[in-house]
């Protein structure tokens, strides 16, 4: 029997890296959420859910910070009322901070509801940071005496994922899967080596360790669905105008877009037999304004706190949908068959978790440690190589697409404007989206060759996140957060 893999080479599933969610921060909002189910389900094993009267919630740093912007308050509190990320009701959610303040309470699953004052119980510490990463929270539940039964730290860590403070002082990796799976792989070096001694893709690779896992037809399934709710987001950031909630009052751009676009021509890659009437041949530009289209809808929806998907966090959710769509539209392969177009959408989603897998494991994917090269810079690279990969790019050329999808981003800063994931993160997506596809088509026109390898800007990319200034780390305490004026 092998040895099981440790933390640093344990496989990271697509299924963890991508997950469906709800708006406006995976970092903020969903981690959060998440902590709070994490302390109802410690209450339950500890038998101290009935004897709970009171619970008290402290946010610290970047939660403390930009939360009141992020959705951080009451997606806590969902979790504490048992709301799950994925399945929250969103409307709800939007009107949940003034249910507890009307009731003064919480309704704690299977149990009376729990008192709750927010203007006592909810505590913002802006100048206070907990050791292990700027976005850390504490729940604490009381008894009827007043006396504290549990208290717990929690650190939201980017893209959703939340460790415990004896977690993080372990060094324990949420995303990872202890499993044994045939490829275990700890840089993209060793992730090149794989494929070329077994003659497999980068998505055959991930495929092939998604297998170990779970049947084929469940790996395809949960692929298939992942799509499906980007899609979903993509549809209804585009029949949805207005203006985005939050004192910005940005407005909706994706749905007048549409509109326009649509008006012309339909999106779709020129037709060789009938160029004179293709849209793309005149504008050969016009592709552009469909991947920023679908990019913008995205992000869109998740500052509006609506359902998206993690790709690898909120505040870059746009860029992976928008670059799908691209290769399912534009793409001449993608238009043989709809089966072609599946195969495709899957090969991205394994290619572009593998990729993510290397930054979450060496780096990070939480603007508020690294800066936005964490989030819409991943992002950028993740698609970069699923797009290279499903356009018939071999391995060297996916993971020089990926390099150049970071090396073109190292030292963004996050810097949101009246701590809400608007300005400049909606248009940032767009421009991310641009990037991955003109870094995938430069990486394709060569044969791999490339001076700066992948894990080398992954290691200069974890480097700038810690020189930089927590100022441009998502503390809306630098950069266009304090030189934009907000109304």
């Amino acid at each position: 029997m092998s040895t099981p893999p440790t933390a640093a080479t344990a496989f990271v599933s697509a299924f963890d890296l991508f997950k469906i969610g709800v708006g406006p921060s995976s970092s903020h909002a969903v981690g959060p959420m998440r902590a709070g189910g994490r302390f109802l389900a410690s209450l339950d094993r500890c038998g101290l859910r009935a004897a709970t009267t009171r619970v008290t919630v402290d946010l610290y740093g970047s939660l403390a910070l930009t939360g009141r912007g992020h959705g951080t308050p009451q997606a806590v509190l969902a979790g504490l009322e048992g709301a799950d990320p994925e399945t929250v009701d969103c409307d709800r959610l939007g009107r949940l901070l003034s249910i507890v303040e009307e009731a003064g309470a919480l309704n704690v699953p299977g149990g009376p509801p729990v008192e709750f004052d927010l203007n006592r119980d909810l505590r913002w510490h802006r100048r206070e940071t907990l050791p292990a990463h700027p976005n850390g929270l504490r729940i604490a539940a009381f008894g009827a005496d007043g006396g504290e039964l549990l208290s717990r730290e929690y650190y939201s860590i980017g893209g959703g994922f939340v460790v415990t403070a004896g977690e993080a002082e372990e060094g324990a990796e949420p995303a990872s899967t202890a499993a044994n799976v045939p490829f275990p792989f700890d840089s993209a070096a060793e992730l090149l080596t794989m494929c070329e001694s077994s003659g497999r893709s980068i998505s055959d690779v991930v495929r092939a360790n998604e297998e170990a896992l779970r049947s084929p037809a469940e790996v395809d399934a949960g692929l298939d669905r992942l799509w499906a709710a980007m899609e979903a987001c993509i549809a209804a950031g585009l029949r949805t105008p207005g203006i985005l909630p939050g004192k910005l009052q940005v407005p909706r751009r994706a749905a007048a877009l549409f509109e326009k676009l649509s008006a012309v021509k339909a999106p779709g890659p020129p037709d060789p037999q009938s160029a004179a009437d293709s849209q793309s041949a005149a504008d050969p530009l016009a592709a552009l304004d469909w991947l920023n289209l679908w990019a913008l809808a995205v992000n869109e929806q998740n500052a509006a706190g609506g359902r998206v998907v993690t790709a690898p966090t909120n505040g870059a959710a746009g860029i992976v949908p928008a670059v799908i769509n691209y290769f399912r539209h534009f793409a001449p392969a993608a238009q043989r068959s709809p089966e072609e177009r599946t195969a495709g959408t899957r090969r991205f989603l394994l290619t572009a978790a593998a990729i993510g897998s290397l930054y979450k494991k060496h780096a990070s994917i939480s603007g508020a440690e690294v800066g936005c090269q964490g989030e819409v810079g991943v992002a950028c690279s993740m698609a970069a190589g699923a797009l290279a990969e499903a356009l018939g790019g071999f391995p060297r050329q996916v993971e020089q697409a990926a390099e150049i999808g970071m090396e073109h981003n190292l030292g963004l800063t996050c810097d949101p404007v009246g701590g809400l994931v608007q300005v400049p993160c909606i248009e940032r997506n767009a421009m991310g989206a641009v990037k991955a596809v003109n870094a995938a088509r430069l990486a394709l026109c060569g044969d791999g060759s490339h001076r700066v390898s992948l894990d080398r800007v992954i290691r200069v990319m974890r480097r700038t996140g810690a020189d930089m200034s927590s100022k441009y780390k998502e503390t809306s305490r630098g950069g266009l957060a304090v030189n934009v004026t907000e109304c």
